[in-house]
């Protein structure tokens, strides 16, 4: 029994792993390498959880929720703020669009607080419902909706005109 639900969460895990990277990628601004840590750590707090799995409606979802919740509590730590600037990251995927326009909204992004960022990506990259967004954040709607019109102004003040210049004719 316990080595079916270890089979059971390696095709979780492999999945929804691809997935959770890019969302992580975007809640830590491009860091390739926090964003592995974060997926790992959300991944192994799902392994913890497994058994009581079968209680979760959608564990997609559920393994959303862990990666936002652990991104946030990554950033609450002291070190969270020390980065190492020998080198740039590697690109996020192995085929990206435009590089320019990518490193551009990477950099805005960076510039939001970071549940003012967990709610872009989870509003917007995720194409979650303020309600989602709400209950995974476990605030209110009313947040949501004003942590959303926050986040998006302070995004136009840092892309300002320049995102025009990256967009596609």
């Amino acid at each position: 029994m316990r080595a079916a639900r270890t089979d059971e969460f390696r095709v979780f895990a492999a999945g929804r792993a691809g997935h959770l990277f890019r969302s992580a990628c975007l809640l830590t601004s491009g860091d390739v390498h926090l964003a592995e840590d974060l997926v790992q750590e959300t991944l192994s707090r799902m392994y913890v959880t497994w058994g009581r799995a079968r209680r979760i409606d959608n564990p997609a979802a559920y393994a959303q929720t862990v990666l936002v919740r652990t991104f946030l509590t990554h950033r609450r730590r002291r070190s969270a703020s020390e980065r190492p600037l020998a080198e740039m990251p590697e690109g996020a995927s192995a085929a990206p669009d435009d590089p320019a326009l990518r490193m551009t909204l990477l950099r805005a992004l960076s510039h939001l607080a970071p549940k003012d960022r967990a709610v872009v990506v989870l509003r917007y990259w995720e194409d979650r419902s303020i309600e989602e967004t709400a209950a995974a954040l476990q605030v209110s709607p009313a947040a949501v909706r004003t942590r959303c019109v926050r986040a998006l102004g302070r995004l136009r003040e840092h892309l300002g005109g320049s995102i025009a210049e990256f967009a596609a004719p």
